[in-house]
């Protein structure tokens, strides 16, 4: 029977024109595994087109390839590639025209398996680190920019070799990608350290509105503290993994408000054992087990209330 790394090389192999996408709002790991791959079957000589529709966050525009990111999906295409994404609807519109993806590959436990090939990897500790696994076996070869891109994504979905996805495997991949002879540091420092103005006013916003009642620490972000902010892009700039840093606390939860009356709500479980994937699965959401997140239409002060009460019930706090 074929693999399906095997039935993944056979479909880059014969494609000429393809799409790769990742999920709405990137994170490390999605510009990574964007990049990375993107990079990778550019050098084989495919014609590629990376597509994120909110762009690349100011925090990546260092990485190789990312000025060349585009934000519609124009085809057509020989294949199309998901990265990064545990449903089709978190690519947003991507694949409305396109149908159903011809590759996913992806990480997160919540993955509904929606392309025609689904690669999906829980155990590994980001996609990036998927990919530094199997691009070999698919017939693509690394380059230092290719190992800058995957190294961000392990980097910042460990959150710096911090959480518990960081075994030793991940680690020899890390040693691995620095053999290339990449910046480390550089990569570390861009990644998860430095941060703009705005951004830093926008965590001042966040912070100002911070609770916490049994067990769950929070904080909303709203239009309104973006815009006197400065602060560009419509995430939480990473704050919530400073929410989750929080002694006494089982749970982070940041809630940010998002233009057409919808708010992004993240989770993060402190305590062992916890499961915040089921919770934001609720909501129409998913991701991991002690992170996760959901998008929900509504109010900021309804949307607080309902999620609060979710977390609580199902979580036993």
């Amino acid at each position: 029977m074929e693999t399906i790394h095997t039935s993944i090389r056979k479909r880059i192999a014969a494609a000429q024109t393809i799409l790769v996408t990742t999920h709405l709002r990137p994170d490390g790991d999605a510009v990574g595994s964007l990049l990375g791959l993107g990079l990778a079957l550019e050098n084989v000589g495919k014609t590629v087109k990376m597509v994120s529709l909110d762009g690349i966050p100011s925090t990546f525009k260092h990485l190789a390839g990312s000025a060349r990111v585009h934000k519609k999906p124009e085809g057509p295409f020989d294949l199309t590639m998901a990265v990064d994404c545990a449903d089709h609807t978190r690519a947003g519109n991507v694949f409305d025209d396109l149908g159903k993806p011809g590759i996913n590959i992806d990480h997160h436990i919540t993955n509904d398996q929606f392309a025609e090939l689904n690669l999906i990897e829980a155990e590994q500790a980001a996609t990036c680190a998927i990919l530094f696994d199997h691009l070999q076996e698919w017939g693509l070869a690394f380059t230092q920019d290719i190992a800058s891109a995957l190294l961000t994504g392990i980097i910042t979905d460990t959150l710096g070799f911090r959480t518990t996805s960081t075994t030793p495997h991940v680690l020899r991949q890390a040693a691995s990608l620095l053999e290339t002879g990449v910046d480390m540091h550089e990569l570390y420092m861009r990644g998860l350290v430095r941060k703009s103005f705005g951004a830093a006013r926008y965590w001042g916003a966040g912070l100002s509105s911070i609770q916490y009642r049994d067990g769950i620490v929070w904080a909303a972000l709203k239009l309104e503290d973006r815009k006197t902010s400065g602060y560009t892009t419509n995430d939480d700039a990473d704050l919530i993994n400073h929410l989750s840093a929080i002694d006494d606390s089982n749970v982070a939860i940041i809630f940010v408000e998002q233009h057409h009356g919808k708010v992004k709500v993240s989770w993060r479980a402190q305590k062992p054992g916890l499961d915040v994937a089921q919770v934001a699965q609720r909501f129409g959401g998913g991701g991991h087990k002690a992170a996760s997140g959901a998008e929900l239409a509504g109010e900021m002060v309804d949307v607080q209330e309902k999620v609060l009460s979710a977390t609580r019930q199902i979580l036993g706090l």
